[in-house]
């Protein structure tokens, strides 16, 4: 059987944090995709295929897990909602990490719960296969992520529009632990809850804070810091989450809960892609702004904790929160500077570069060029005009406003030290060939659902392993979706 050394430590804050929950079976468990190279990192060994189905479908419990089903609150589309929880989600244990971290381990799609509410807690095929294409996708570009385990068919149907294929995903993350579980114990003032939860954030998550003054300011800044970071490589590589609820925001810093996510094809500030977002909320240009809106919530969580005096409380929150925005849009300027090749970086030409980037993505906004491809084709032109310069003109609209600001970069790269092979490979490590495109994802949900096809999915799972590295005979997983193949809306997996 497949070994799993749980240590589990997130049941130990008592049943106030979760019910304790077992899968409900499933009729006939197969399995699709085992992360062997993730499970070896883990120290999991496998005995067989059939063990695997087992484990991973919720019907077999492992030697030492625990289940439950975690208990948190959460503002949906700004709306708060005192008790939502794991309804269709269960943490089967944690483990410790060879490198000696904590991971939790849990599975997705696997049966009612005691907050499931009117859900069934099932999921079907599709939303399983969208979160392991995507995480697996975003961990090879370098974005902190939970990861996909593991994806099983259960053999059965479940109720959607129309009857469709369920599935289970496991997932490993540093912790499922969200602002939203802040919220839940805040909205009842248990305030000693809060703390407690807090202490179990900063030993399994954070263990650099524990001796610091003030653990719980720290911990605020640690998620700040963490938060932009991951916000900017989002909006660096065209990402759009499609739901910033704070019940989907990790403390730990990971992207978390790929449901309505997807990636940019034609760029455009507005783009939405969640069926739910009628208002565009969380459109791929709110993203920032989204991310200081949640974290304020986090903020007013722990307030108790950060000073005795309420006043003094609110003082130090702001001064932490203020930090977001110079966190953020540095680690996004420091990005797309290395995307467009502008490594010399000086005082002198901060604003400029700013300014520079922000009149690129303008016009990527109103030609309606590719995002990947714009980059991708940047990163590989010469500081001296070419043959090449057609590649990345065509995707623009109006390549006569693109050609404006092609000749500023050219005068830009002027104040570059490496040559033009050397600026090349730093720029082609950071923009990506291959992204998990919408209609791709789509090919391989319809290939797996209607027609029990799942070699599709392996093909795209199989090409955004090396994101960055051109592959032979893979070119059309690099191409925008013609117009009949476009998706232009993305659904939960409720």
């Amino acid at each position: 059987m497949t070994s799993i050394p749980f240590n589990n430590r997130y049941v130990n804050l008592g049943e106030a944090f979760y019910v304790r929950t077992h899968p409900e079976t499933v009729a006939a468990p197969a399995l699709i995709k085992f992360n062997d190279e993730l499970a070896s990192s883990l120290g999991l060994s496998v005995a067989n295929v059939e063990d695997c189905a087992s484990i991973f479908s919720g019907n077999v419990i492992p030697e030492g897990a625990e289940p439950l089903a975690m208990a948190y609150a959460g503002h949906q589309f700004g709306g708060f909602n005192p008790q939502l929880g794991d309804g269709r989600a269960i943490l089967l244990g944690e483990l410790v990490h060879p490198s000696g971290a904590s991971v939790s381990v849990h599975l997705k799609g696997s049966g009612q719960t005691h907050f499931s509410r009117n859900g069934d807690g099932r999921a079907a095929l599709g939303p399983v296969l969208r979160e392991y294409l995507l995480s697996e996708a975003m961990h090879k570009l370098g974005v902190p992520t939970t990861r996909a385990l593991a994806a099983v068919t259960t053999g059965e149907q479940v109720a959607r529009e129309r009857m469709l294929p369920g599935g289970v995903i496991t997932r490993v993350a540093k912790s499922f632990v969200r602002i939203g579980t802040f919220e839940y114990f805040a909205a009842r003032d248990n305030y000693d809850a809060v703390k407690q939860l807090a202490d179990y954030v900063i030993e399994h998550n954070y263990p650099q804070l524990r001796e610091v003054e003030n653990p719980y300011q720290a911990l605020l800044q640690a998620v700040v810091d963490a938060q932009a970071k991951l916000i900017a490589q989002w909006m660096q590589l065209g990402f759009i989450h499609g739901v910033m609820n704070t019940d989907n925001m990790s403390i730990a810093g990971e992207t978390i809960d790929y449901g309505p996510c997807a990636f940019i094809d034609a760029f455009d500030y507005n783009k939405v892609f969640s069926s739910i977002d009628q208002n565009g909320r969380y459109a791929y240009g709110n993203q920032p702004s989204i991310g200081m809106w949640n974290l304020t919530r986090f903020a007013e969580t722990l307030l108790p904790l950060l000073a005795k005096d309420s006043d003094a409380a609110i003082e130090i929150a702001k001064n932490i929160l203020e930090t977001y925005i110079e966190t953020y849009q540095r680690a996004w300027l420091d990005g797309m500077r290395a995307k467009c090749g502008l490594l010399a970086v000086s005082d002198k030409t901060a604003h400029k570069d700013k300014v520079l980037i922000d009149d690129l993505l303008d016009t990527m906004a109103a030609g309606r060029a590719d995002f990947t491809l714009t980059f991708f084709y940047l990163s590989r032109l010469s500081a001296q005009p070419s043959e090449a310069d057609e590649d990345i003109r065509k995707l623009f609209a109006r390549p006569a406003q693109f050609n404006q600001w092609f000749i500023k970069w050219r005068e830009r790269l002027n104040n570059e030290s490496l040559n033009d092979e050397q600026r090349q490979v730093k720029m082609q490590a950071v923009n990506p060939v291959y992204i998990p495109r919408n209609h791709q994802v789509e090919a391989a949900i319809r290939a797996a659902e209607d027609h029990g096809d799942f070699s599709v999915f392996r093909d795209l799972h199989e090409v955004l392993q090396n994101p960055y590295e051109v592959q032979k005979g893979r070119n059309h997983y690099m191409s925008p979706p013609k117009p009949h193949e476009v998706v232009s809306k993305t659904f939960c997996g409720t």
